[in-house]
């Protein structure tokens, strides 16, 4: 098998799929459980329009995009998920069929893309997920969504040990502390993968269209 050393290569719409993990209300909006329980929300809802213009290219160049939502309930809390820092205040994050689990505005899946359900940190955990990438050929995953240092980082570490390149997003993704969003960054390029800006893979896309029409 090939090694996909650079970023164009692992960017290749042929074996890259786009996931996004968790852009959903209660963790971008300023009505969301996350404003409500003091946590910062500014730096996902800035990252939003990064993300949207991020979704609209790789459509463009027919890349596979899976959506990550986290859902949970009674069917789904157990005694060590329900006992956490985070839900000292109740538990009411991302309740099933509530207003706060669904996608933020603009975040709106085509028939043709794939949304995953979560009950965990990790979007691998239990999901059909890795069937879903191997079933596409997919070897390398541009991991994005909120909160970087929880969610999104989990799912690129377990992304790594499923054998998946592992290419972070710093500008389609964010966290509640400026620290955690970097550090979260600084760990991936040293163990995991790499760290790119929405801007550097699309121009890894540039003139692709061109080469396709071209037969190259």
């Amino acid at each position: 098998m090939e090694i996909l050393r650079s970023l164009k290569e692992r960017c290749d719409p042929r074996l890259a799929a786009l996931l996004v993990v968790d852009v959903q209300n209660d963790f971008v909006s300023p009505q969301g459980s996350a404003a409500k329980r003091g946590d910062d929300v500014s730096a996902a809802m800035a990252m939003v329009p990064n993300l949207l213009r991020l979704i609209d290219e790789a459509r463009r160049v027919g890349l596979t995009i899976v959506y990550i939502r986290t859902t949970h309930s009674e069917w789904t809390d157990t005694p060590s998920w329900i006992y956490r820092t985070s839900q000292k205040g109740g538990l009411s994050t991302c309740r099933e069929e509530t207003w706060g689990a669904e996608l933020y505005e603009g975040i709106s899946p085509l028939p043709s893309e794939r949304v995953v359900i979560k009950h965990r940190y990790s979007a691998f955990i239990n999901t059909d997920l890795n069937t879903v990438l191997k079933a596409r050929g997919i070897q390398s995953v541009l991991v994005c969504g909120v909160a970087t240092n929880v969610c999104v980082e989990t799912t690129a570490r377990d992304a790594y040990m499923y054998d998946y390149y592992v290419t972070m997003i710093d500008d389609c993704s964010a966290a509640y502390e400026t620290k955690l969003h970097l550090g979260t960054l600084e760990n991936i390029r040293r163990h995991f993968g790499l760290v790119a800006s929405s801007n550097e893979i699309i121009e890894t896309w540039s003139g692709l269209e061109k080469r396709k029409a071209a037969g190259l």
